[in-house]
Order: structure tokens, then sequence, then C-alpha cells
């Protein structure tokens, strides 16, 4: 009650406030002279980072007793907060009323949109064009700007390679140059060109270490991996992040090899600070530095305060142990003193290129709050990057898309009317009332058509009177969509599952579904790729297309439909059984590879085929495409030189559609072996019928550095093998040149990203730049 009373006397202030410092502008300190003027209390303050609320409950925790801990200058900042009015007050309680008038940071998880949600993370990876990821980002920061936000825990960019993790929804997938290039377009995304601006926000690559290689895919757990593995697979999104200039990272709960992330020195300091010459804020988890006693390298708060200090974090996410220790962990060791000064600088550096000294109330602008959430653009293209996530697995007898006026449809399945999955985890501020489901995008898309919807089941439970009902609409239906997979609640942060499969209800549904011999499209809605098994040979059609967002039934219905043709890509091996998870197509040789001939004395299991159920990188069209000879422009190069790739792509199928070209490169014989194939270029264009293009990359020898035996990033010489094709399965050209020299590198080869130009050629012969 009493969070209400100050949340109601703080909103009878708010108006007149916050036109009266709407323009207030103040100077940007020397920094170093505000922290030499700091008391000791006043300096861990800016460390502290408090909930302000509780994700669903936001601002519920700033009552009066907060308010005088922001007067003695004794928060830094708050998360789980929001409104442009609200926040405004908060600040001005901070700049006017504190003993140095240091400026607040508000955050919050905004991972996939604010307000307008697109899909989920692992969705927008399956784009496979970082535009998109950029675009949904730049959009994600101006509308949570306008709510008085300046600061977002995103993008995440861990490498999930075990479809069991349920973390593996937030990411970019399993592969490290698609993770790193969609981890850099976030960054610009989110903090535009200058973050001085009124609608940029800080970006925080998270979770800094090696979170998604968490054994078994227990959320949470070790990462028990080689030092090769760190550096080549799972830091270079990281990497990638840095170079972009992410204003922060999030240190990730769980330790490698024994030592937990937010006490890892090493890391930390030595390789992101010293060796990456990264300078922005360290964040710890949400009581990650409480939750090093846990971990058995602290015995006290004390001792743990300390030792992520040490380590390098700068700021204390909830957990209030630099708040309530850090005073005594300085008395006990006075070195650590120089490391809370320098912490203290770059967090107010951080509130300084946000211009929050310069103009503290830039982000309260109640009316922009009204005007940009949830436009008509930001809801447009959050439906074009939901189209474009779609990935079309199966396409038996071109059952896709559908006849141009179905009479009855049949829509079967809880998911195909499940607003809250399509806002997928981490949802922000996204509401069920935002979002057109499956059954009403159809709806919209065929007016005159008959509509029957049967959710299979009773309370969750596929009883047998709703599997009758459900496979009576489909017999009666011209067409028969049905949506099968997992609910939003069954992946994300603490979902872990022992078991991939579908689950038992939607696989009962599916059955029922196909007993009845009608010709059905299966989407496969969910937050992880699902081990199948006979589901993908019985589905006559088949799409993926995880969770979409507010517009995830407009999008379907557009593809369904055919007014768009699919090109979404997986980003993920998918496996055919839980038992085959992790699968990677990016494996090693081996001394004795798979062999799909031979069950015995051969790196495979002897009860499956050696690949997955659909492979990294898969995606079908409505249209078909050619590709020609690749050529190269050079057949030797010195290791700090480029080579250009060039391959023709033709359509030759009979309609508009859009092809994601994949650039692999393979080492043969390298002092380290090298996996099979890596991933080093992409590329998505649109091609009408008959339209032929070239798409031109520009490889760089350094994108061929491995991690070599002395701990140093290598470049050797020798022959690189390039693969061009649709997939990581589907190679459609090759070609190969020879890098001279040995040489060092500085940077992790999967984190360079390779440029790609398309130059269209028109069916006259005519070139033109597209």
């Amino acid at each position: 009650m009493q969070a209400r009373r100050i949340a109601g006397a703080l909103g009878a202030l708010l108006l007149p406030l916050t036109l009266a410092h709407a323009h207030a502008q103040t100077q940007a300190p020397d920094i170093d002279a505000l922290v030499d003027a700091m008391t000791v209390e006043e300096k861990i303050g800016q460390l502290n980072q408090v909930a302000g609320g509780r994700s669903k409950n936001l601002n519920s925790r700033i009552d009066e007793a907060e308010l005088d801990r922001v007067r003695e200058g004794r928060v830094g900042s708050y998360l789980h907060v929001a409104g442009a009015a609200f926040l405004g007050e908060l600040q001005r309680v901070a700049v006017e009323e504190s003993p140095h008038g240091v400026p607040l940071l508000f955050a919050m998880d905004v991972v996939h949109g604010y307000r307008t949600i697109f899909p989920v993370p692992i969705a927008m990876a399956s784009t496979f064009d970082p535009a998109d990821a950029e675009a949904m980002a730049r959009i994600s920061a101006v509308e949570a700007s306008a709510a008085g936000l300046h600061w977002t825990f995103a993008p995440m960019v861990d490498i999930a390679r075990d479809p069991r993790w349920g973390r593996i929804v937030e990411g970019a997938g399993a592969d490290p140059y698609l993770g790193s290039v969609m981890a850099a377009a976030q960054v610009r995304g989110y903090q535009g060109g200058d973050l001085s601006g009124d609608d940029t926000i800080l970006a925080t690559a998270k979770h800094l270490g090696a979170y998604g290689a968490a054994d078994g895919g227990r959320d949470y757990d070790s990462a028990d991996i080689s030092e090769r593995a760190l550096h080549e697979v799972y830091l270079p999104p990281f990497f990638a992040a840095a170079r972009a200039g992410t204003a922060s990272f999030m240190t990730a709960f769980n330790d490698i090899a024994g030592v937990p992330t937010t006490a890892n020195e090493t890391l930390l300091s030595g390789l992101v600070r010293d060796q990456w010459g990264w300078d922005g804020v360290m964040l710890s988890d949400w009581n990650a530095v409480h939750e090093l006693i846990n971990h058995g390298v602290a015995a006290s708060r004390t001792e743990a305060g300390a030792l992520a200090l040490a380590a390098g974090v700068d700021m204390d996410m909830t957990s209030g142990v630099y708040a309530e220790e850090l005073k005594t962990a300085l008395a006990r060791d006075p070195s650590l003193r120089e490391k809370l000064d320098a912490a203290v600088k770059r967090i107010l550096k951080a509130k300084a290129d946000l211009g929050l000294f310069d103009d503290p109330y830039q982000y309260h602008d109640v009316e922009r709050e009204k005007t940009v959430i949830l436009s008509a653009a930001h809801r447009d293209a959050a439906r074009r990057a939901a189209a474009r996530a779609v990935i079309l697995l199966k396409n038996e007898d071109n059952l896709l898309p559908l006849d141009l006026a179905p009479q009855k449809i049949a829509v079967i399945g809880v998911l195909a009317d499940d607003a809250l999955s399509q806002l997928g985890s981490w949802r922000a501020q996204g509401k069920e009332d935002d979002v057109v489901t499956l059954l009403d995008g159809l709806k919209r898309r065929y007016p005159d058509a008959e509509i029957i919807f049967e959710s299979g089941s009773e309370d969750g439970v596929a009883t047998g009177k709703a599997l009758r009902r459900a496979a009576q609409a489909a017999r009666k239906a011209d067409a028969v969509i049905l949506a099968i997979g997992e609910n939003y609640d069954l992946s994300g942060e603490a979902r872990s599952r022992s078991d991939i499969s579908l689950p038992q209800a939607d696989a009962a549904l599916f059955d029922a579904v196909s007993e009845t011999g009608k010709p059905f499209v299966t989407i496969i809605m969910s937050g992880r790729p699902l081990a199948l098994g006979d589901v993908a040979a019985r589905a006559p059609a088949l799409l993926q297309s995880w969770y979409l967002g507010v517009e995830a039934g407009n999008a379907l219905a557009a593809i369904l439909s055919g007014d768009v043709s699919p090109a979404g890509r997986l980003p993920v091996d998918m496996p055919r059984v839980t038992g085959q998870a992790p699968y990677v197509y990016s494996h090693r040789n081996t001394g004795r590879p798979a062999d799909p001939d031979i069950t015995k004395d051969t790196a495979r299991y002897h009860d499956l085929p050696i690949t997955p159920q659909f492979p990294f990188g898969y995606g079908l069209s409505y249209t078909t495409f050619e590709y020609g000879e690749a050529q190269i422009s050079t057949a030797e190069i010195q290791p700090g030189d480029s080579v250009t790739i060039s391959v023709p792509v033709t359509n030759t199928g009979p309609v508009a559609g859009e092809e994601v070209v994949q650039l692999y490169v393979r080492d043969p014989v390298a002092s380290i072996a090298r996996p099979v194939k890596e991933l080093r270029g992409i590329k998505r264009i649109r091609l009408d019928p008959g339209e032929r293009a070239s798409v031109d990359f520009e490889l760089a020898a350094a994108s061929l550095a491995f991690f070599g035996a002395g701990g140093d990033w290598r470049i050797e010489e020798g022959t690189v093998e390039i693969m061009i094709g649709s997939s990581s399965a589907d190679i459609r050209a090759r070609t190969e040149f020879r890098i001279v020299a040995d040489s060092a590198a500085t940077t992790p080869g999967a984190a360079i990203e390779t440029p790609a130009a398309v130059t269209m050629i028109e069916k006259s012969g005519m070139e033109t730049d597209q």
C-alpha cells in the first residue's frame, strides 16, 4: 500500500514537473573531479542497481524509503521500471536532491521489442539477415527510450548448440559467425549512430563467457569446455559486440571449468578489457554476486563483493552485496579502492555518453511516448520480420501455398489462437491484446471463407472427444492448418528440458489429423528446435515459425497464401531425436569420419542416420534457384589480404522469391584439426522469375584465423576450400584459394564479417547494381 501511495503522490506531481524540467540543461562534469568529490558511500551507490519493481509489476517498489536512498546517492540504476512521466520525476529526485546530482540509469530486458514485439531472437536469426536484427533493435530502442528507459539487457549473444537449454530461444543459434553478425547488428540498432540522441539506449551483450555451453543443457550449470572452444565458438559474438561499441556486458551465471564468470578476472579484465581494449560497463546478472557463495569461491558476502569488484564487475544487479559489503571489503583490502574508482568512472561515462548530464530529462517526453509506441510503422516492420523468419521445412506435392480461395479452412491446435505464446519469453511490455494470432490472421486474409477452429485438447489434455472433433473438422475442410509445438512457458530461462520431442498432447493431435488422410499443413511453434521424429516424415507440409510476435498471424497468413514466399533458414541443426543433440554441422572430421554406409567403427550412432533431421542453414521456397560456377579473383593471397568469390544465382521457378546464399570455408590441413565446414558469409537476395544475380563475397584471409596451440590467433599457409550453397548440406558451387604464408592474427576468424555485394543481371543481359 505504501508503494501505491508514493506512486500516486508522484503521479500528482508528474505533469508540472515534467513540463518544468523538459528542457533542463546541465553541464557534463569532469568525471575524474566528480569521483574525487564523492564519498566512499556515494561511489558504492553508483555501483548499485536496484529492482524498482518486478517484470509484471513495474515501479512497485519505488516508495518513500527508496526515494530517500536516491537522495543519499546510494543508487546508480533501477531495473523493472518504466514510464516517461514516472521516471522523469524519479530522475528529478536524483538530479536535484542528491549530493552531486548524478542522474540514474533506468533499465529493462528489452530483448525483441518493447511494446511492438518482434519475433523471438532465434526467429530473428532465422532471417539470416543482420539488417532485420538491426531494424528490430532500432525500433525497440525508439519505443523503450520514449518510455523513459536508457538501458536494455540485450542482445543475448550466447552460442547455443544444445536445444535442451531453454534459453536457446533468446539467441542467434549455434553458429559463431551468424551469432557475431547478429550481435553487432543489434548493438548498432539499440545504440544508433550517437548515444546522446534521445532515442538511443545502451546495449548489453550477454551473458559473457560460455553460458550457452551449460552441461547437459541445464540452465545455470557449469561449462566444462576447452580453451579453444571458448575462444573459437563462444566468445566471437562478444568480440563482435565489443567492436561494434556495445556500452556494456553482462556476466554469465555459470562457471567455466570451475571459475564463475562473475569472479573471472582473467576473462573480464585480462581478455575483454586489456586484450580487446573494451572499456564499457561490466554488469553482473541478477543476484550473481551473492551467488559466488553458492559456487563455493567465497565464504561470505563481503568476500563475494571483493571477488567480483577485483574481477572487473562494475555494477551489482540486485544482490545488494556491493551496497552492503564493499565498504568492509575496502577496509580489509585498500587496493580495491582503485578498482572502485575505475568502476564509478565507467558508469559515469555511460551516463555522460547518453547525454544525461547535459539533459537528464530528454527521455521523459510524455507526448513522444504516446506517439511512437506500437505505431503502425512499427507493426509493419514487425510483420515484415515475422514473415522473413518463417522456415519452410517440407512441401510435398506443392501443398503450399494454399489455393487462391479455399471455401472452408480447418485451423487446429491450441497454439493457433494462443496470443501469449506468440510474445515469447522476455516480452517487455508486450500485451496479449496486441497480438494477431494465426487464427486471426487467416480470418483477415480469407474473409469469405468458413474457418473452423478446434483446439484439439481440453485443459491441455488431448481427450478422445477433442481429438475426434479435430479430425472431423479436418475431414470437412478444403484446407487444414495444424499448429503444434511448445507454449511459451516451455522455453526460456530455467526452462531446460530433458526431452525435446513434441509434447504428448501435440503428438496425439498430429496423429489424429494425419489419420484422416487429408493433406494438411503443420506449423511448429516453439522456442527451440524440436526433435520431431516421424512427424517430419509424415507431415505433407511443414513450417517452423518459432514465436513471431504481435504480427504473427498476419505474417503466417501471408506465407500460407503465397503472398510471401518463405525464405527463413535454420540457425541450428534440428536433431532427429533428443539423444542426437547437440548436433552441429561444423564438427571435426575425426580419425574415423561418420559414414552413412558403415555403422561400426565410425563417428556415428548405430541407430540413426549420420545427418540431422534438418541441417543448419536449411529452408525451402515456393520457387527454385540455380547456382552457376563460382569465380575467384585470385588463386593466392597474403595473410593480410582478401579474395573476392562470386557466384551467379538464377530464379528458375514461377514466382518471385528470396534465396539465402551461404559461403562456407574449410582448412583441410592445419596444425590444429579444423571443422569440416564453417560459415563465413551470408547474403539474402530477392529475384523475380528468370532474374539472375551475381553474389560477390569479399573474404578476408583473417576470417580463417584459429586459436593456435600456443594460445594465440593464427593464420596458416595452405589451401582454403570454398563451398557456396543454399544450406550447410546443400553445396552448389566450389572453388579454392591459397594463403601463401603463416601469420599471427588478433581477431577471432568467426567475428570478421564478410561483405557481400549483389549485381542484378537483367534478362536482356544489361547489368545494374542493386
